[in-house]
């Protein structure tokens, strides 16, 4: 899991990023993203909605994943960034894990947030 203080903090705080970010599409979820000077250190939020699972269990398991894929790339991210990722699928539930890191990985870099 993320340290808490790569994680955003009360709804409020998304608004930011979805004002004023830009937005990189896989073919399963959305990363918006944008430089937040007023920060030290990057945030990540994940936005899994009713509509991808009825079930909490799998919502909560598609966050889990995608933490711990971000949390992968965390030594690469230098600036302070404001990433959501919205998941619009279930596939991502049962992605095998170097699929989900890969496509994590490669929208992180379209976005410039990592080399």
């Amino acid at each position: 899991m993320l340290h808490r203080s790569h994680r955003f903090h009360g709804h409020n705080s998304l608004n930011f990023t979805y004002k004023q970010g830009k937005a990189v599409r896989s073919q399963a979820m959305t990363l918006r993203y944008a430089k937040n000077a007023r920060r030290d250190t990057y945030r990540v939020a994940v936005v899994v909605s009713k509509k991808v699972s009825k079930s909490a269990v799998t919502r909560n398991r598609i966050r889990r994943r995608i933490y711990e894929a971000v949390r992968a790339y965390s030594s690469a991210i230098h600036e302070p960034y404001d990433l959501i990722f919205m998941v619009y699928a279930d596939t991502v539930a049962h992605m095998p894990a170097v699929e989900l890191q890969n496509s994590i990985a490669t929208m992180l870099t379209k976005a410039r947030v990592i080399n």
